[in-house]
């Protein structure tokens, strides 16, 4: 007998099945999460500080069962992961597979010197600003122009002052009376009256009125504006003109922030333009202008030149060498800094394989190699290829930066004397400026620098021009003259 069930009781059997194989479906899912939960087995006889998540390594559990806040299985931490105590190990068939290279810190020479572009232009303080001191109208303008270069005395405009006349006439009439009292009153007007000296000499001598008056240059230079022409009226104190002298030209150079110690006031450079090849301009910085460059991040060094001859132009582009003097510093290669924008490190490579980051301050650099101010001592070894994959373990690692402890000395042990020739280009009360040849030792070119002298009676008896060969040495103050005797056949 075939028994019929309603619609309604053939649903309610389906949703007792749905429920029934449900039920079993979450035993097995159950008992599966619990299966990839289980703990896993310790190495045997490491000791296991805690369990934590690589990804949220700041948060430590004591249940290897704990699941991390992002919902990850933990994974203990032993005891003697830490080695000696310090670093993040690498294993070294993976280190030699990245191509990690390691440098050590060595003590060396740095700043012999720095190269930057320039740009010359108007010394803005040979300038000559030309006015009336009396107003009147123009006759004559001698067919100048702006951008015209013209010497000293060159005639720039004829003036004719009508106001002029009648205190002349009076002038003369005065003159004529003997009365030197009354003279000299009418001669003070005349001064008052913006007249110059030579006009009034020259009508007390002719006793005719003189109402037109030629205005020159009172320097050579180029003349940078003109506001006169025939005819028109100019005004007491009217500009009418100026003239920039071009006896000597400014060099502004742009110097990055980073070398900025390198371009002091006052030190020595050579310039060089394409307009002149194979010619070198000497020169001294002036000035350091106060204000950088935010977009090219430099600072401008103002170099004062001399133009014989005018050949120097405003606009000519220049490269500038400053002569700097090369000093004792604890060196590692630059490519081994890490940059973060709020400190710089470098990854120490340790004993038995690992690494540490450490923060370091640095001072110049200078071919490849960066000066380390304090940070690190000699001979402690950095990753200069491969420390950033390093230093990203580091930071999964919550590792801790080795701060900045001491500074970097150099040892009694690394002073050394070194020989030179040259010749002396200046002397000073405590320094000596040479013409040198190349220092082989300290892989120094021929270059003009400036020296420290030990004793200031180190120079008495020599003068600049003098051939001589000196011994020096390098002290954290700078290269220092010891001792200097003249070159034989002098």
């Amino acid at each position: 007998m075939k028994l019929q069930l309603s619609s309604k009781a053939r649903l309610g059997l389906a949703a007792a099945a749905i429920a029934l194989v449900a039920s079993g479906l979450g035993y097995g899912l159950a008992s599966l999460s619990h299966d990839v939960s289980a703990p896993a087995k310790t190495e045997e006889g490491r000791k296991v500080l805690y369990w934590y998540d690589p990804m949220v390594p700041q948060e430590h559990y004591d249940n290897p069962e704990t699941r991390s806040s992002m919902g990850m299985k933990t994974i203990p931490k032993y005891a003697d992961e830490g080695g000696e105590g310090a670093g993040v190990r690498i294993d070294p068939a993976l280190a030699q597979s990245l191509g990690m290279r390691i440098a050590e810190a060595r003590w060396g020479t740095i700043g012999g010197g720095l190269t930057a572009t320039g740009t010359i232009g108007y010394n803005e303080r040979e300038v000559a600003i030309i006015q009336p001191r009396a107003s009147g109208f123009v006759q004559r303008s001698y067919n100048r122009a702006p951008d015209d270069v013209i010497g000293a005395g060159a005639p720039l405009v004829d003036l004719l002052i009508p106001e002029w006349g009648g205190a002349q006439e009076e002038f003369v009439a005065v003159l004529r009376t003997g009365d030197q009292a009354l003279a000299n009153a009418a001669r003070q007007r005349l001064v008052l009256l913006g007249m110059p000296q030579s006009t009034i000499a020259m009508v007390e001598r002719s006793g005719r009125p003189r109402t037109a008056i030629t205005i020159a240059s009172p320097i050579g230079g180029a003349i940078k504006s003109l506001a006169v022409r025939p005819g028109m009226s100019v005004m007491a104190g009217q500009t009418l003109a100026e003239v920039n002298g071009l006896g000597t030209v400014w060099l502004d150079a742009a110097v990055p922030e980073a070398m900025a110690r390198q371009a002091q006031p006052g030190g020595p450079v050579n310039a060089t333009l394409t307009a002149f090849p194979g010619e070198t301009f000497r020169g001294r910085v002036r000035t350091i202008l106060p204000q950088a460059d935010s977009q090219s991040r430099t600072v401008t060094a103002r170099i004062e030149l001399a133009n014989r001859g005018g050949r120097l132009r405003p606009g000519m582009f220049a490269t500038v060498s400053f002569a700097a003097a090369q000093r004792s510093a604890l060196l590692v290669p630059s490519e081994a800094l890490i940059r973060t924008g709020k400190r710089t490190l470098v990854m120490l490579a340790l004993a038995k394989g690992r690494y540490q980051p450490a923060e370091v301050r640095t001072g110049l650099e200078a071919d490849g190699r960066t000066e380390i101010l304090a940070g690190l001592s000699e001979g402690e070894k950095v990753v200069t290829s491969g420390q950033f994959l390093i230093d990203s373990e580091a930071s999964l690692s919550a590792m801790e930066v080795r701060p900045i402890s001491g500074t970097a000395t150099p040892p009694a042990s690394k002073a050394k004397n070194y020989t030179a020739t040259g010749q002396i280009e200046k002397i000073a009360s405590d320094s000596v400026t040479l013409k040198h040849g190349p220092v082989p030792a300290l892989g120094w070119p021929a270059m003009t620098m400036s020296f420290r002298l030990g004793d200031p009676a180190t120079t008495k008896g020599f003068k600049a021009g003098d051939k001589v060969r000196f011994t020096f040495d390098q002290p954290p103050e700078g290269p220092t003259v010891r001792f200097i005797t003249r070159e034989s056949g002098q």
